[in-house]
């Protein structure tokens, strides 16, 4: 057999254009490959954006409605205290002497105490906080001093002693 320059010529030439489209052929799809992924990886970090945002928003919701459902109970715990103020002070009334100087002041305790319970049972916490930032606005050097007063007296009281 008789080796054929032309034909391995032609054949090597064949092969060449074969692998330099083979070669084209693996390029594009590693192009494709890496398009898709970088698609996957943009909607993976969408959803776990969104995932993370929902669970954010769920979280908050929760802390919104222990703060509301734990603000109930504070009103609710100082309207009952009311009750129970002006319920003292009619056990108060009923009990103490009614002459007298020991009455005098059993009765004025027991007014003082049905006052309070109205008070607190009509007004709640935030009927106190507002009368108190009230107050604080129309006297605030008294106001400055007492607070001043009652954290040094905090501080004394907690202070450890050598």
């Amino acid at each position: 057999m008789a080796n054929n320059p032309g034909s391995v010529q032609d054949k090597s030439k064949d092969l060449g254009s074969s692998i330099g489209q083979a070669a084209s052929d693996v390029k594009n799809k590693a192009q494709d490959l890496g398009a898709a992924a970088m698609h996957q990886a943009k909607d993976a970090g969408s959803n776990l954006t969104d995932k993370a945002r929902d669970a954010a928003s769920f979280a908050g919701q929760k802390a919104k409605d222990a703060a509301s459902y734990a603000g109930q109970r504070a009103e609710d715990a100082t309207s009952a205290v009311g009750g129970s103020m002006k319920s003292l002070a009619g056990q108060v009334r009923q009990n103490a002497p009614h002459e007298g100087m020991l009455g005098s002041a059993a009765s004025g305790v027991a007014s003082a105490l049905d006052t309070t319970g109205d008070y607190l049972r009509e007004q709640g916490l935030s009927g106190m906080a507002e009368d108190f930032t009230g107050m604080v606005r129309r006297n605030p050097i008294p106001a400055l001093l007492i607070g001043v007063a009652v954290g040094f007296l905090i501080a004394r009281a907690t202070s450890s002693r050598s």
